[in-house]
Parts: structure tokens; C-alpha cells; sequence
């Protein structure tokens, strides 16, 4: 620890700590514009300037390390004007009518540290010189005439999602962000993420969704959890007056870190279905509102005569967007109270099934925690487009990919995303992986990276598995010997993997000592599989058939199969073909309309609040599911979840936020 003094103030912090990030924890404020705590400090704004003794010039806080007996004064004279000149500087630079700003009065960094400073007006005209605005994006504008060049934006796309899309283009007053090689943001590489709108401190980079709706200073924060995948990334979910105006990732969520991608942060204001707002009843071929005691009603005139007739009884699904209490319910209801032998939920385990039959074999937890991920010098994906899904366990990988991580990909799938990253894509024969996989454990062998005694002809063994996936014996050695000399690599797998193909990759990961993490499915793909709600679907003699769909899209495969069912009862946020084809559905709410709880793929459980009041006559899922029970005469109670989330050895070992 390292002992200094900040405006006559004693602190204590550690070793390597910066004087900005001393002063924070002091609660002392220093103003800055380039700075942010997730990016690597860069000195550029010179707005954090402080007086230090024994040194000649004033210093900037972000950059500097604190060392022992250090004395620093954040307030002077001469401190003053160097920030008034450089905040004059800036704000002349580019035209900044603030009046005309959407972030103005409480969202801008500039204009806050401008009042700071006590400033009404800066001295210097501006050069008035007219730039471009690029509005070619679906999600971001780009307004240069606002750009004061922090680079944070450019920063938080290479160091926080590694994508490399933004830069900056030309010298002198003549820098400009770019996108790639100066083309339209809509035009380049942009995955959509939105980081650099999160982390731009002026009007620069907005959302062209959410500008002029809300003041941040002013909106209702509400910490949740993305519902978008089972990664878990903790958002804020900014209100109001009942709407939703924008969505930004969590700095402190411990699953991300503040970073979100486009499933989270755009694409839930592109809804577009039409909701449910009320009970509806088939009635002479055609669904008619109803209300609540009416659908409910019809519901258990049909559930009631099949309770406990298994398999000419009753079928029912659900979705894994739902909350853990509400799969537990929805279990406890169906499976419990109606003795059906076909529930599951609308994934049918797929992306599950494999490794919870491997953790019940091995009665033990064999799956690591994003962390590694975050850790890994090499890298390992096994049938998985970490580009295309689970964008953000995507971007740990891709940002680290510079720092010389290796990646090496296998896929049967033409098409991956991860291909143009990797330095060894095998674009294998479908069904092959598992042979595939023994050939990389052979080729540690033969190169004398591992012991195995079960291997006795490992050259032999390379050449097999070369041979059965069309992949050059070469590549295999040479990615072999990659993943043998990591000391943390880490393996990702996709809901493709079979049971022998998972144990094959299990048997290479504790050969090289590499951790294992699946991507699952849906947000709470792994609480369903540890209800056991994860067999096969199909409707073969069942009278009746149940689906909690929520908010959730149903494929077209689903709505075929249940097309079949006699007699079909829904509860859905929104009109569907599959409500179209119902005789029952209930109104409920959506993602953010509820609360409850979601297990996410590495095991940790976290509590998503509700955010928006639902429409008026629209229940929770959870309080449907009890309206249900209660009129078929289930007795339930719900506060088992939790206790049956580990009544089954998961995949991964659980914990708690």
C-alpha cells in the first residue's frame, strides 16, 4: 500500500493506482473528459491536470501513479485557467450548440466540467467550419461538429469488444473518427454493440432511438439482467413515465462489466409484435376476447379430465426466457400436480441435454466460469459462432486475440463467423468432431506435450482422425502444440456437441489443462435443465396441450407440431401464429414487465426487477401459472426453486451474486 496526500487528505491505496483514481476513493472530484475506469488511461484531454510537489508542471491525474509520500493539490489558481484554457480549446474547436444538444443540461461531461470550472462562455470563436453528420447506421448517429477527440470511443471498440471498427483519420485540426478505411458507420464493420455510445462523453455517438427521450440524470435506473442469451449480462434499463428509453450494460455487473452487445442494448426497442392485452377464447371458429375467470375456465374444463393419464393426457412447454421461479412453478403444476410425462421446455434440452447427462454420469461439476474466458491464451471453439451468438462472451475472445491468444476453431458448418479470426479453422466433416478431437489428444502425444498410455500409435492415430475429418495432419500437429504450450486455454462448445463428442472434448481439456464452458441456449436454458425440463418434444395421443411462451417467438416447427393438439391453451406477451392456432390464450408480461431470477451459463444466479408496470388486465407469467393451479386444484408453492436448482449436479458448479 502507498501512503499520500490529496488536498491535505491522508489515503492509503494500492501499489500502481493512479492519482485520479486515488482521489475517486477519496471522494475527491477531478474533473476529465478522456478518462473512463474500464479503458486504459490515455492522457489525451489534459482536463485532469494537478499540482504535485516537486514537480515543475502541472501533471494529469489519469496517467500518473501514485508513489509513497506523494502530495497533490487538485484545486489552484493555475490549475483553474489551465482547465478553463483547454476546456476553451475544445468547446472552439468544433461547433458545440449546446442549446440544440440532446445530452445537454446533465448528460454532457463537457459541459458539466465547463460549469465546474465556472465558465459561461469561452473567449475563443469557434473556427466554424461545417461536419459531416452520419446517420447511415440502423442503431448510432455519428455527429462529428460534437467530437472533442477523447478517443473513447475508439478505445472501448478495440479494448472492450474487439471489433477495431473505429479510428482516427488525418492530423492536427483535421482529425476525424472513422470508420474502417473512412467509410459510413452503417457501411463498416459495426457490430452494433453500441459501447461507444455508452462510453462517448458529449453528443458525438447517440442512440437514434432513445435521443430526446430522457435525460439520464432524470430517467428511473432499473439493474436487471439481458434476458437476449444465457451469458447474463447485467443492464440498466432506464425509464420513463412508463416507457423505456434506453438500455446500457452495468459497469459493476460482475458478468460483463458494462459490456452489453445489440441484443441487449438495441434490438428490444425494434419490437414491433402486437401484444396480448386481453384473455382470448375460440368461440365458432374464432379467437374472441374474454376474461380472466372465462379462459380460465375452459382451461381446466380440459386439463382437469386428463390429470395423471400421462401419456393420452396432457403435453405442455415452456420458455427458457421465463424466470426460474416460473419454471419451477410451471413444473411443480404439470409435471407434480397433473402427473404429465411431457413437459419440457420449447428448446427440448437441445442445447443442455448433453452436458447435464455428462454431469450426471460423472456426478460432478466439470464446466469452468467466464472468467477463464477472460483469461485464456488459447482458445478452443467447438461448433459455436461466438460472433453470431453470445456476442459478448465473443468479444472477451476478440479482444484479446491482439495480445497473441491463439484461437482455433471447429466447425461442420460452412459458415462461422470466428473463421476469419482464427489462427487454425477445421472445417470438418459433419459428425466428425469427435474424431477430430481424439486426433488433436493424439497429436500432444506424439509431440511429447502430454502422457498418455491409452494412445499407443499416435502418429497412426493423427493420420485417422486427418483422414475422417478432411483436415490436413499438419494443422491438427500445429494446433496441437499451440494448445499443448497454453497455460490457460480454454474450450467453448455449442449445443451441437454429443455426449461422446463432450467426453472426448473433456478428455483433451484435462490433458492440457484447459477449462470448459458451454454456451446453453436461452436466458435460463440451464435452470430448466437442472428442473429436468429437458426432454424431447412431440405430440403423439396427448388430448391438451399447454405453452408458457411468454415473450418469446415461437419457430415455425413448433407451431406445425401443435398444430396437432386437440385442444391448446397459450399464455403469450404477443400475437403469434402459434396464439393464431389456439383455443385459450392469456395475456402476460414481457421481459422487463416482471421480475424473478436467471441461472446463466456459468452457473451464477441473478435477479432480474421489473422495470415497466405491464398493460392493464396483462399478469405476470408467474401469477398466470398460479391462476392456473389454483382453478385445476393444484396445490403449489414456489418457494422451492432455489432449493431444487441444486437437486441435480450441474454442469457447472453454482453460485450466487
Amino acid at each position: 500500500m502507498v501512503t499520500l496526500t490529496i488536498d491535505n487528505q491522508k489515503i492509503e491505496v494500492p501499489e500502481g493506482t493512479t492519482v485520479l483514481r486515488a482521489a475517486q476513493q477519496a471522494g475527491i472530484h477531478i474533473p476529465t473528459l478522456c478518462d473512463h475506469p474500464a479503458l486504459t488511461p490515455y492522457g489525451g484531454c489534459r482536463l485532469c491536470l494537478v499540482e504535485v510537489d516537486n514537480s515543475r508542471t502541472l501533471q494529469t491525474a489519469c496517467t500518473l501513479p501514485v508513489v509513497e509520500n506523494m502530495v497533490v493539490r487538485t484545486v489552484s489558481p493555475e490549475i483553474s485557467q489551465s482547465r478553463q484554457f483547454v476546456l476553451s480549446l475544445i468547446f472552439s474547436e468544433r461547433n458545440h450548440f449546446c442549446p440544440y444538444c440532446q445530452v445537454s443540461s446533465g448528460d454532457c461531461e463537457l459541459q458539466n466540467a465547463a460549469y465546474h470550472e465556472g465558465m459561461t462562455h469561452w473567449p475563443l470563436q469557434p473556427n466554424w467550419k461545417v461536419f459531416e453528420m452520419d446517420a447511415s447506421h440502423p442503431y448510432i448517429i455519428l455527429e462529428q461538429n460534437r467530437c472533442i477527440l477523447c478517443r473513447r470511443c475508439v478505445r472501448a471498440c478495440g479494448e472492450l469488444v474487439g471489433n477495431f471498427t473505429l479510428g482516427v483519420e488525418e492530423r492536427g485540426a483535421n482529425n476525424m473518427i472513422v470508420a474502417d478505411l473512412n467509410v459510413p458507420l452503417g457501411e463498416s464493420t459495426c457490430v452494433s454493440c453500441g459501447m461507444c455510445v455508452q462510453v462517448c462523453p458529449t453528443g458525438t455517438l447517440i442512440d437514434r432511438r432513445s435521443a430526446y427521450l430522457g435525460k439520464e440524470v432524470k430517467v428511473d435506473h432499473h439493474l436487471t439482467v439481458c434476458v437476449g442469451c444465457s451469458v447474463g449480462c447485467g443492464v440498466d434499463v432506464q425509464t420513463l413515465d412508463n416507457n423505456m428509453v434506453r438500455i446500457s450494460g452495468n459497469w459493476d455487473a460482475p458478468v460483463n462489466a458494462g459490456v452489453i452487445c445489440k441484443v441487449g442494448r438495441f434490438q428490444p426497442f425494434d419490437e414491433d409484435r402486437e401484444r396480448v392485452r386481453t384473455p382470448l377464447v375460440r368461440k365458432d371458429g374464432a379467437l374472441k376476447a374474454a376474461t380472466w375467470e372465462d379462459a380460465l375456465g375452459v382451461i381446466a374444463s380440459h386439463f382437469k379430465p386428463l390429470m395423471g393419464k400421462n401419456g393420452d393426457g396432457l403435453a405442455a412447454l415452456a420458455s427458457t426466457r421465463l424466470a426460474a421461479e416460473t419454471l419451477y412453478l410451471f413444473r411443480e403444476i404439470f409435471k407434480d400436480g397433473l402427473g404429465c410425462d411431457m413437459v419440457t421446455t420449447i428448446e427440448e434440452g437441445y442445447p443442455t441435454a448433453a452436458p447435464a447427462a455428462l454431469a450426471d454420469e460423472l456426478n460432478s461439476s466439470f464446466e469452468g466460469k467466464l472468467a477463464n474466458l477472460k483469461e485464456a491464451d488459447c482458445v478452443l471453439a467447438l461448433d459455436t459462432d461466438l460472433i453470431r451468438g453470445h456476442e459478448v462472451a465473443g468479444f472477451f475472445v476478440k479482444r484479446a486475440l491482439p495480445n497473441g491468444v491463439g484461437l482455433i476453431v471447429v466447425d461442420a458448418e460452412e459458415e462461422n463467423d470466428l473463421y476469419p479470426l482464427a489462427n487454425w479453422s477445421f472445417k470438418i466433416k459433419a459428425g466428425t468432431q469427435t474424431q477430430l478431437l481424439k486426433g488433436i489428444q493424439a497429436a500432444l502425444v506424439k509431440l511429447g506435450l502430454v502422457v498418455d498410455q491409452s494412445i499407443a500409435q499416435p502418429d497412426a492415430a493423427v493420420q485417422e482422425a486427418a483422414q475422417a475429418t478432411a483436415v490436413d495432419s499438419e494443422l491438427i500437429l500445429e494446433a496441437a502444440y499451440r494448445l499443448g504450450s497454453a497455460e490457460k486455454p480454454v474450450f467453448v462448445y455449442g449445443k451441437d456437441a454429443s455426449l461422446d463428442e463432450l467426453k472426448a472434448l473433456l478428455a483433451l481439456a484435462k490433458s492440457s489443462g484447459a477449462s470448459v464452458i458451454s454456451t446453453k441456449g436461452k436466458a435460463n436454458s440451464l435452470a430448466a435443465a437442472q428442473y429436468r425440463l429437458d426432454s424431447p418434444f412431440e405430440i403423439k395421443n396427448q388430448q391438451a396441450a399447454f405453452v408458457a411462451l411468454g415473450d418469446a417467438e415461437p419457430s415455425q416447427k413448433l407451431v406445425k407440431r401443435l398444430e396437432k393438439a386437440p385442444f391448446l391453451a397459450v399464455q403469450a406477451s404477443y400475437i403469434s401464429p402459434l396464439t393464431a392456432v389456439a383455443d385459450v390464450v392469456l395475456p402476460v408480461a414481457m421481459w422487463a414487465e416482471q421480475e424473478g431470477h436467471y441461472l446463466n451459463l456459468e452457473g451464477r444466479l441473478q435477479k432480474a426487477v421489473q422495470a415497466l408496470q405491464p398493460p392493464e388486465g396483462v399478469r405476470s407469467n408467474l401469477d398466470a401459472l398460479q391462476a392456473i393451479a389454483e382453478k385445476v386444484g393444484v396445490k403449489v408453492n414456489v418457494k422451492g426453486w432455489q432449493k431444487a436448482l441444486s437437486e441435480r449436479t450441474p454442469a457447472t458448479t453454482l453460485i450466487e451474486n
